[in-house]
C-alpha cells in the first residue's frame, strides 16, 4: 500500500535509500553479515562513515576549518553539549527564541552561563520569526534554530552577526543552499531530511574549540570525538548507514539547490490552497513561513476529527498538528514527492466542497 506520509519525524525516505537497506539487513556488500552485525571498527563501516562525513562536506561546501560528527543523543544532547563546549561559568550566550525547541535549548544553556534572549515571538504564540534585536559583542556566540517544526516558521535570511554563530537545522538541513561557512557549529538529528532516527550530525569549526576553562566529561568534549574519528564511543553503525545512503541520494538529485526548487513547489502549492480555501487557514506570518513543516487549522475546529478520518482514507498520514498547537501540521521534507501534496490539497479541496 503506498501511502503519503507527511510526519514531521522520523519522516519519509527515498524508496531507494529503503530499498538499498533492505538488502543490507541481509547482506552487507556481500560480506555474508547484516549492517547490524558487522564491527564499527572493520573497513566495511569505516567506508561507510568516511562517505558519509564526505559527503556533509561536499553538499554543505565546508572549507577546511570544520569537522564533520556523527554523534549519539539527538539535537537535545546538542542543547547541552554546545554550551559546555563555548559558554564559560561566568560568560554570556545570546539565543533567539522562535519556538519550543529554541526554548528548550536556553533553558539547557541557562546551566552553564548567562542566556541572554536576544529576541522572542513568544508573545504571539511562536507566529513569525523576530527581525530586530541585539547581539552583545561580548557573547560566546549567538543561537538559533533555522526552522520550527511545531509552529511552521524558518529563517529566511541567516543573521549578520560578529560573535559566531551556532545553528539547530534538525528539520531544514540541506533542504536549501546557504553559506554554511557563516556558522561556528550546527547540528542537525538526522531523522527528517539526512535519514533515520538514531544519529545526530555536528559540524563544527576546530579552531573554535578549548576555549573554556570548564572540565567538560569525556563524552561530551568535541575535540575527543575529533580525535577518535566519531568513533569514541560505538557509533549508530545503522543510522550512519541510512544518512550515507541518503546523502548520495541527495547528490544525486542535485544537492541543496535542486532541494531547494523541489521544496517551494511544494509548499507554494499547499500554501495556496490553504490560502484560498474557505474551510482552512495558515498561523503563520507569510514572510516567514516554513517551507518544511506548514501549519494550519480550520476555523471549524468541530471538523477537524472528521477531516483526518477523510485523510486516512485517502491514505494520507502525519498531518495531524503538534499536540502544543493542535490543527494540522504537513511536513514536506527533501524526500516527499510532489504527487503526495497534490493528493492532500484534492483531499482539502473536495471535503471543503462537501462541507459548503
Amino acid at each position: 500500500m503506498k501511502v503519503h506520509n507527511f510526519n514531521a519525524g522520523p519522516s519519509i525516505l527515498p524508496n531507494e535509500v529503503l530499498y538499498k537497506a533492505s538488502k543490507a539487513l541481509i547482506d552487507f556488500e556481500g560480506s555474508g553479515m547484516s549492517i547490524l552485525e558487522i564491527g564499527h571498527r572493520t573497513p566495511l563501516f569505516q567506508a561507510v562513515l568516511d562517505e558519509a562525513r564526505n559527503l556533509v562536506k561536499e553538499l554543505m561546501q565546508l572549507d577546511d576549518d570544520f569537522e564533520v560528527l556523527y554523534l549519539h543523543g539527538g539535537a537535545t544532547t546538542q542543547f547541552m553539549q554546545v554550551p559546555l563546549n563555548f559558554l564559560e561559568n561566568d560568560g554570556t550566550a545570546s539565543y533567539i527564541d522562535t519556538g519550543v525547541w529554541s526554548n528548550k535549548a536556553i533553558k539547557e544553556a541557562k546551566q552553564y552561563g548567562f542566556v541572554d534572549v536576544a529576541a522572542s515571538s513568544k508573545d504571539s504564540q511562536y507566529n513569525h520569526i523576530p527581525k530586530q534585536f541585539n547581539i552583545s559583542p561580548k557573547s560566546s556566540y549567538l543561537h538559533i534554530t533555522t526552522n520550527n517544526t511545531i509552529y511552521g516558521t524558518q529563517w529566511q535570511k541567516i543573521p549578520d552577526v560578529d560573535v559566531p554563530l551556532i545553528a539547530d537545522m534538525s528539520s531544514d538541513i540541506l533542504s536549501r543552499p546557504m553559506d554554511f561557512n557563516k556558522f561556528t557549529l550546527i547540528y542537525a538529528g538526522a531523522q527528517k531530511n539526512m535519514g533515520a532516527a538514531g544519529t545526530t550530525l555536528v559540524a563544527v569549526r576546530k579552531s573554535a574549540l578549548g576555549k573554556v576553562t570548564r572540565k567538560i566529561p569525556t563524552i561530551l568534549d568535541y575535540r575527543n570525538h575529533i580525535e577518535n574519528g566519531s568513533m569514541l564511543n560505538t557509533p549508530p553503525v545503522f543510522a550512519i548507514y541510512i544518512s550515507m545512503l541518503t546523502l548520495r541520494w541527495l547528490k544525486e538529485q542535485g544537492g541543496a539547490a535542486a532541494m531547494e526548487v523541489e521544496n517551494e513547489k511544494k509548499a507554494n502549492l499547499l500554501y495556496n490552497e490553504i490560502d484560498q480555501n474557505p474551510l482552512f487557514r495558515g498561523t503563520t506570518v507569510k514572510e516567514d513561513r516554513s517551507r518544511m513543516n506548514i501549519s494550519f487549522i480550520m476555523d471549524k475546529p468541530e471538523l477537524e476529527e472528521e477531516f483526518l478520518k477523510f485523510c486516512k482514507k485517502e491514505d494520507i498520514v502525519g498531518i495531524k498538528g503538534h499536540r502544543i498547537v493542535g490543527g494540522f501540521r504537513a511536513s514536506l521534507y527533501n524526500a516527499l514527492p510532489y504527487e503526495s501534496v497534490e493528493v492532500l490539497v484534492e483531499a482539502m479541496k473536495y471535503f471543503s466542497l462537501k462541507k459548503a
